[in-house]
């Protein structure tokens, strides 16, 4: 199975957005409309690849001071027999 490393930027959020989340029970970030910027993306052919690129992308400054966050997503399905496994095991 194949992963995309990606490292994003986190988007600052005002305290008036959280407290609108928090009341109403709604989600305060939705990658799926409006996605991170992207700052990196690398793809590995299996899980423990895409785990030691995480690894060595989260030593980066930014990472570390929590400007950016490190994603792991795979971009393949999982065997049918195990929907919830990467690794098809």
């Amino acid at each position: 199975m194949r992963f995309l490393i990606v490292r994003t930027e986190i988007r600052t959020v005002a305290d008036a957005d959280i407290a609108a989340a928090w009341a109403g029970g709604s989600r305060l970030r939705d990658e799926t409309s409006t996605p991170e910027p992207r700052r990196q993306v690398v793809h590995a052919e299996d899980r423990d690849a895409a785990l030691l690129l995480a690894r060595a992308l989260s030593a980066v400054g930014a990472v570390r001071a929590g400007r950016h966050r490190v994603k792991v997503l795979p971009i393949e399905e999982p065997a049918p027999g195990h929907p919830y496994r990467w690794d098809g095991g």
